[in-house]
């Protein structure tokens, strides 16, 4: 369970319940009243919409009839597909569905107890980062005594559409969940890292090989207490709801319930050879409706599986809306897909753990351009570097990074027609080892990573970064726009993520008595060459040490070469104007390392800004004697502390 749980609308569960019960009446929700306003923010009901209870409805009313399930989920007259698509998906895992809905039994219908019943229900969602707490009354939408949107299958089963109210609370109304991601729900139920991917776009139906690796991914994130769901796309040719030849529904979300790999008949002892298919198994959350291809539920393929492999797979062949195809055949006739990694960030598990960092933030808009933070894209070239900055570090030699950037849900702001997500991505820049300030210039940096710029919730991208220094950048894609983000970071070991705030060193009490810096360098040092040789196999272990004053920023070391390869970059705020950059090649050695050369430069703001190959030379100025070897380097200098 969550640590900390806020209260939206400030509304305390317990303490409405007990009023309540002492009151000796039922509750009812001053926040979402029963009304048409509850209902609908523009469109006018089509029929008398009438509010009643559970006990209006049916004789025992009750959240669960024999537990929850997949299966206990109807869509209704709402456009909401997505949601009961997540909640399908949802009924999947006990210890996830347990956190929107706590203490179950507590809030279940007590038919020995009714005078503790008091109408009133509470559903906790991952908002913006934090658990939130929604209370609801159990007055339901209905026409000729019917739920009319989200319900269970059996008749005094509530649950769905409980759940379907809180979630309409939160977004202002039940038509402002009229079209959306399952995604974004699967994340506000659970807290995910949602992923996205364009099934036609990778070319997923095409080429195999990347099929395989689609397979085995989405096999690793369902087996580790991951949700996903899929659709296909509405185009020019293909309207939405409409149904496909296969039995497929265009625009319409299904729940991922199961993804094997099936052994065609039986399997000898000692024997491997039995001929393996990738299957994955769909639900429809309209209960009905199915794909009607190879090894839908009637097809003459199952007669191949064996009666245990059947057992296994706890086939059910019934139109309720679940059904098996080949993953080949799911890569074709499915366009998207939504994966929702829960990211396992706890020391006490057999699986990969993520370390996990998440920053709160917004774009907002100031006419000083140091002060703007809604600079747009990369294209903005101008103002792109007017946005919120982010660093951190990758400590190990190369490290897997999963970025996550979500904006605020605007479904609540449909009612003033601001309902739509804006177009967001991000940049990852590599940066100088050791940069503490803003950047305001790009020059010596290197533009590693681009996500996607779309306009959904949520963007993510998943990198392999070598060691060293990053600054990641989110934006809107154009400028000026301005709303709040949260941004999530996991890497293998610790990133030490933070913000970039200040443009350049403080002044302090400190600075008057030792010195205020009074010009900035930027060093790139790009490679060596013909360093020379230190071993028997006529290689080196190189590395490059940048100084200044009493600065000094090391490189890793290059294994076995005279021509390595640094991209070390490195920025000085200097407090003397005359005080030299000093690049030092040095060869790792297991007793004591040896200097191979070095190269004074005064790093003058009027000095060439161009790439240079300089001569290394052994101690002492500038004048000293040559050593073998050069190295390539970029220098950049200014006064304006706040230019680069």
């Amino acid at each position: 369970m969550p640590s900390s749980v806020q209260h939206f609308r400030d509304q305390k569960y317990h303490e409405l319940k007990e009023q309540c019960i002492q009151q000796r009446r039922l509750f009812e929700d001053p926040e979402f009243p029963a009304s048409d306003g509850s209902l609908f923010y523009q469109s006018a009901p089509p029929r008398k919409v009438e509010w009643k209870r559970p006990k209006d409805l049916c004789e025992d009313p009750h959240l669960f009839v024999n537990g929850i399930s997949s299966h206990d989920l109807h869509q209704g007259t709402l456009g909401n597909c997505w949601f009961v698509a997540a909640c399908s998906c949802l009924a999947l895992r006990k210890h996830l569905w347990q956190q929107v809905i706590p203490d179950f039994s507590e809030q279940e219908w007590d038919p020995k107890n009714p005078e503790k019943y008091a109408g009133i229900f509470r559903f906790r969602f991952w908002c913006f980062g934090e658990w939130t707490e929604v209370v609801v009354d159990d007055l339901l939408p209905t026409v000729d005594g019917r739920l009319i949107y989200c319900h269970s299958n059996v008749k005094n089963e509530f649950w769905s559409a409980l759940l379907e109210k809180a979630y309409a609370k939160l977004a202002g109304s039940y038509e402002a969940l009229d079209g959306g991601s399952a995604a974004d729900a699967i994340v506000d139920f659970t807290g995910a890292v949602a992923e996205s991917i364009d099934l036609v776009q990778g070319k997923y139906g095409e080429i195999i090989s990347e099929q395989m690796k689609l397979f085995e991914d989405l096999m690793k994130v369902h087996r580790r207490g991951g949700l996903i769901s899929c659709s296909i796309a509405v185009s020019s040719g293909r309207a939405s709801e409409v149904e496909t030849e296969m039995g497929l529904v265009v625009g319409h979300a299904y729940s991922v319930t199961a993804i094997r790999k099936l052994c065609l008949g039986e399997r000898l002892l000692f024997s491997f050879k039995a001929e393996k298919l990738f299957m994955i198994r769909l639900r429809n959350p309209w209960g009905k409706k199915e794909w009607n291809g190879a090894w839908s539920d009637n097809s003459e393929e199952w007669k191949k599986i064996s009666d245990s492999e059947r057992k296994s797979l706890k086939l059910i062949l019934e139109n309720d809306g679940e059904f098996w195809m080949t993953f080949e055949d799911w890569c074709k006739n499915f366009t998207d897909v939504d994966i929702c990694r829960i990211v396992n960030t706890s020391y006490f598990s057999i699986h990969k753990t993520w370390e996990k960092k998440m920053m709160h933030g917004a774009w907002t808009k100031n006419s000083e351009p140091l002060l703007n933070r809604s600079g747009g894209c990369f294209d903005n070239r101008e103002t792109f570097l007017q946005n919120p900055q982010y660093i951190f570090d990758v400590k190990k030699t190369e490290d897997k990074v999963l970025v996550s950037l979500q904006q605020e849900d605007r479904r609540r702001y449909k009612k003033e027609g601001r309902g739509d997500s804006i177009p967001i991505g991000f940049e990852i820049l590599k940066v100088e080892d050791n940069r503490s300030y803003r950047l305001h210039k790009l020059t010596v940096q290197e533009r590693v990573a681009t996500s996607p710029y779309i306009n959904t919730r949520t963007v993510f991208l998943k990198r392999i970064l070598q060691q060293g220094r990053y600054v990641l950048i989110p934006t809107t894609y154009h400028p000026g726009i301005t709303t709040a983000f949260i941004l999530r970071l996991f890497t293998d070991v610790p990133s030490k993520l933070r913000e970039l705030k200040a443009d350049k060193p403080k002044m302090t009490c400190w600075s008057l008595l030792c010195g205020y810096p009074r010009r900035v360098t930027q060093i790139k040092v790009y490679s060596a060459e013909g360093l020379q040789k230190q071993d028997r196999s006529g290689g080196a272990d190189p590395y490059v040490l940048v100084k200044c004053e009493n600065q000094n920023v090391r490189s890793p070391v290059q294994h076995d070469t005279t021509s390595p390869v640094f991209n070390t970059q490195v920025i000085f705020y200097k407090k003397s104007i005359d005080s030299p950059i000093t690049i030092q090649v040095w060869n790792s050695n297991i007793l004591c390392d040896q200097l191979l050369g070095q190269a004074v430069l005064a790093a003058s703001p009027s000095d060439p800004r161009e790439q240079q190959t300089l001569q290394l030379r052994g101690r002492g100025g500038r004048e000293a004697a040559e050593v073998p070897g050069h190295i390539t380097v970029k220098v950049f200098s200014s006064d304006d502390l706040a230019e680069l």
